[in-house]
C-alpha cells in the first residue's frame, strides 16, 4: 500500500489571511490542522497549538484574533513525500519527526497524511497499557495561561483534569485558544490582561471525558478516537485511578512497521 491509496484532501488556508477566520474554518470542516499556502505554494501547516500560542504572546497582546496574520502561527514541522512512497516508509517517517506528510508531485500538492489516515486504514495489536505513557495534568483551579505553558513545553494537545485524584474532565489546546479568541474580541484591551490571568481550567475543560481501562484493545482505542474524534484518551486501572495517557501520535509510535 502506498501513501496515494492513505492520503486525503487538506483543508487549506492562504497565509495571509486571520487567526478568526482559520479557526471558524476548522470548526466548519471539524479539522484538527489547515494547510496554509501562499498563491498556491505550500508555505506550512497552522494547528490549534499553533494559534493558542499567538494569541497568548504578549507580541500579540490586545490583538482579536481577526488582526493576526495566519503567518503568524504556522509551523513548518512537516515532511514531503511522493505519491509512490509506502506506507511503511511513511510510518517510520512520522515515528521520527513530529509533523505531518505531504504527498507531493513536483510542486503540485496532492494530499497529505496525519496520524488519523494511518489509523484509518491500520491494523494496530496490543492493549492500552502498552501504548500509553504516564498522564501530565491539570487541576481544576489551575489557570489556563499556566495550563497553556504546560501544553506547549510538553508538546502536547491536551491534559486531563485532576481532583482530589479522579479525572474529572479534559481540557485541550482547542479550548484554550477559543477561551482567549472570546477575551480578545469581547473584552476591552485594559482588561483583557486581569481576565485572561484569572481564567481557570475549570470555566474551560469539558466534563464526562471516555476513559478506556488498561486491558483494552488497543484496536478499541483507535475506533473510539476516530469515532468521536478523539486526539487522546484516559486511561484507568481497575481502582478507577487515572495510569496513563493515550494519544494517536502515541499509538503510530509504537505501532510496529512490515
Amino acid at each position: 500500500m502506498k501513501v496515494c491509496d492513505i492520503m486525503t484532501k487538506p483543508t487549506r488556508i492562504e497565509k495571509s489571511e486571520d487567526l478568526s477566520r482559520a479557526m471558524d474554518l476548522m470548526d466548519k470542516h471539524d479539522a484538527r490542522r489547515l494547510m496554509v499556502t501562499s498563491k498556491g505554494k505550500l508555505r506550512g501547516v497552522l494547528t490549534m497549538r499553533g494559534i493558542a500560542r499567538a494569541l497568548g504572546t504578549s507580541r500579540s497582546s490586545g490583538l482579536p484574533a481577526s488582526s493576526l496574520h495566519v503567518a503568524t502561527a504556522t509551523s513548518e514541522a512537516y515532511t514531503k513525500v511522493s505519491p509512490d512512497t509506502s506506507v511503511g516508509d511513511a510510518i517510520s517517517i512520522l515515528q521520527e519527526q513530529r509533523g505531518i506528510l505531504f504527498v507531493m508531485d513536483g510542486d503540485e500538492i496532492l494530499g497529505w497524511v496525519t496520524p488519523k489516515e494511518v489509523l484509518q486504514t491500520q491494523t494496530v495489536f496490543g492493549f492500552a497499557a502498552e501504548f500509553m505513557n504516564r498522564p501530565i495534568v491539570a487541576a481544576p483551579g489551575d489557570r489556563v495561561v499556566h495550563v497553556r505553558r504546560m501544553m506547549m513545553d510538553h508538546d502536547i494537545g491536551r491534559l486531563p483534569v485532576v481532583e482530589e485524584y479522579q479525572l474529572i474532565g479534559i481540557v485541550t489546546e482547542k479550548d484554550t485558544a477559543k477561551a482567549m479568541r472570546a477575551i480578545r474580541d469581547l473584552v476591552t484591551v485594559n482588561q483583557q490582561d486581569a481576565r485572561i490571568k484569572n481564567l481557570l481550567t475549570v470555566d474551560i475543560m469539558s466534563r464526562g471525558v471516555r476513559t478506556v481501562p488498561t486491558n483494552a484493545n488497543i484496536s478499541e482505542v483507535v475506533n473510539l478516537m476516530l469515532k468521536y474524534e478523539y486526539g487522546g484518551i484516559p486511561v484507568l486501572n481497575l481502582d478507577h485511578d487515572l495510569v496513563g495517557f493515550i494519544t494517536r501520535r502515541d499509538i503510530v509510535a509504537k505501532m510496529q512497521v512490515a
